[in-house]
């Protein structure tokens, strides 16, 4: 496994297991599995739905918690100050812990600020180690970097070779915020898992395109969190630190960027109506994991 050190210091795996649209009644089993491969880094988020089965399956495991780094989302509809207070004490209690690692903003809705303030206080207090923000653009994540007191540790965004968030991770790089990607893999998407370049990159190496795609990004300095239900995919997804991408061959996949997203645009103000439908549902337990669902 490789590390990176974020702004605050704090040292974070560069893969991890995202459990995005695992019903809680399979999480655990799953979450239980990632760790026994190896896995140290899990993500999770409120809205998810399944923080109990990733408690659950932390406190059962072998792993000690220290060596898990344990991740976590505050939903809009928990946005606030004193919201999102009272959200992180029940994620604390769902994952059967007494601190978390990581804790973002699910995304750049309702009073982010508020929320920011909350987990700043948190993060002061050491129940969080660090700090940062889900699905925010350059213009938001610039007006919360410049007007935070704690700058963001982490942005995780939409990140894949089909869409690598150029522009955007510059912005990043000038505020020291580590990039995380989401759907690394692309959920498959432009037939990734077979796609020319990347299957013929692997054969060098003897890897698949899945696989020369995480390694990419890793490489960049981009920690991502593919997820999958299946040990075997697990198992090859972890198995990426034993070759390096040459100079050549990152350049090659860097000229798959369309600069379009897969999933959702954020800044597509129907987009930003339906988010803001999901986040004023103010009872967490009525909303849908499975479905169109924002990671």
């Amino acid at each position: 496994m490789e590390y990176i050190r974020l702004n605050n210091g704090v040292k974070m795996p560069m893969l991890g297991y995202g459990v995005y649209q695992i019903e809680e009644k399979e999480c655990e089993q799953c979450v239980s599995k990632a760790l026994d491969v190896g896995y140290r880094l899990i993500d999770t988020a409120q809205a998810y739905l399944n923080e109990r089965a990733v408690g659950q399956a932390i406190a059962q495991s072998a792993v000690a918690r220290e060596d898990v780094f344990l991740t976590t989302k505050v939903w809009v509809s928990n946005a606030g100050y004193e919201k999102t207070k009272l959200s992180l004490e029940k994620s604390l209690e769902n994952l059967q812990t007494d601190y978390l690692d990581l804790v973002l903003i699910h995304q750049a809705l309702n009073d982010y600020y508020g929320t920011y303030q909350a987990l700043t206080e948190y993060y002061q207090q050491g129940k969080i180690r660090a700090i940062g923000v889900s699905n925010f653009y350059s213009d938001r994540l610039v007006d919360l970097a410049e007007f935070s007191t704690v700058t963001p540790a982490i942005n995780q965004v939409e990140l894949h070779p089909f869409y690598q968030q150029k522009e955007l991770r510059k912005i990043m790089t000038e505020y020291d915020i580590t990039p995380e990607a989401w759907s690394p893999l692309a959920e498959g998407k432009n037939d990734l898992f077979n796609h020319q370049l990347l299957s013929t990159i692997g054969q060098k190496y003897h890897k698949t395109a899945a696989q020369v795609t995480l390694r990419y990004l890793t490489q960049l300095g981009v920690v991502a969190i593919p997820k999958t239900v299946h040990p075997e995919r697990m198992i090859e997804n972890f198995s990426i630190f034993d070759f390096q991408l040459t100079e050549n061959e990152l350049e090659q996949v860097a000229q798959l960027d369309s600069h379009q997203t897969l999933f959702m645009d954020h800044h597509n103000p129907e987009v930003i109506k339906e988010l803001t439908k999901l986040g004023k549902i103010e009872t967490m337990d009525k909303l849908q994991v499975k479905g169109d669902f924002p990671k």
